[in-house]
């Protein structure tokens, strides 16, 4: 199964509300609707393995047995995982929560809004204020532990207004090997992570995903915007809407994965070395589109696309 984004040109522009300082609802109104990711008819699954069918089993019995949640849904494929499958056993005691603040790119927006109502689950959308927090402003090498913080604050106030047991999130076993601050914050705020402790690993989301008929378990990974920024250098709004700009560019130019990292004046492009032969043919576009976003220079990293590549700088 393939992945296209439900993202349509015209809805770039439209954005909830920024003004709200405090977890309360943005109207689903406010955020464009998007079209279906695909029209073509799913192909017919390969049917689980016996020891991903346990493990399944095991994630529908540990989110049942929480009782209720408020899932933490970026629209990624490991908390879509965990939405869906929370929603099959609590139905109604399940709440997915998305944050609209600007390090969410709005296609990611959209398609949690396109999810929550295909598969009619509860969903809310909420505005986190970590650009009010000069911690996470000054981006430091433990950036995204003041943004989750941020996020599991307010996930924990709507919790307890709202009567659910536990906040959960999509991390799995694979996250536990990179750089994530993040995580800290989950164990500060008592958050679940209930593919971690079923043991589920990067490709175990992606086949239950296909099994289970999920249509972005193809979705290529999409950390926040402010990863596309070097590590002392300040995050601000206007940075982060340029960044999104440059990278809805290239994707709408047929690159199936791509980032811009954002080096002051120079926007340097990551996108898979089988798509370089692309970039070139492309390069003058692609050039007068970035510098139209503000960048000076438009540079191609030879090293190919990389998650989480300026954390490359940490163990230098």
């Amino acid at each position: 199964m393939s992945w296209t984004s439900p993202q349509s040109d015209e809805s770039l522009s439209q954005k909830p509300s920024l003004e709200s300082s405090s977890p309360q609802p943005i109207p689903l109104d406010d955020v464009s609707a998007p079209k279906s990711p695909s029209n073509k008819t799913p192909s017919q699954p390969s049917p689980l393995d016996e020891g991903l069918a346990k493990k399944y089993d095991q994630l529908q019995n540990y989110l049942r047995s929480l009782k209720s949640v408020i899932v933490a849904f970026s629209g990624g494929i490991d908390s879509s995982l965990v939405a869906y499958v929370a929603h099959q056993v609590l139905g109604e005691r399940m709440l997915a929560v998305t944050s609209a603040s600007e390090s969410l790119k709005r296609d990611d927006l959209h398609l949690t809004q396109h999810l929550a109502e295909q598969w009619k689950m509860p969903y809310r959308v909420i505005h986190t204020q970590e650009l009010k927090n000069p911690n996470y402003l000054a981006n430091p090498t433990n950036r995204c532990y003041y943004c989750k913080t941020t996020l599991y604050q307010d996930l924990d106030t709507v919790a307890k207004q709202e009567h659910y047991a536990h906040v959960v999130n999509g991390t799995n076993l694979d996250d536990f090997q990179d750089h994530r601050p993040g995580l800290i914050a989950a164990q500060e705020h008592s958050v679940r992570a209930p593919l971690a402790d079923c043991q589920f690993r990067k490709t175990d989301i992606r086949k239950l995903s296909d099994y289970l008929g999920l249509e972005n378990s193809q979705k290529p990974q999409a950390a926040c915007l402010s990863s596309r920024i070097p590590y002392g250098t300040a995050v601000s709004r206007s940075t982060l809407q340029q960044i999104e700009r440059a990278e809805t560019i290239l994707l709408r130019l047929g690159f199936s994965q791509c980032r811009v990292r954002h080096h002051d004046t120079v926007a340097r492009i990551e996108i898979p070395p089988v798509e370089f032969t692309l970039a070139l043919e492309k390069h003058h576009l692609i050039e007068k589109r970035l510098k139209a976003c503000g960048y000076l220079y438009v540079t191609l990293d030879l090293g190919g696309f990389r998650s989480g590549s300026l954390n490359q700088a940490l163990t230098r």
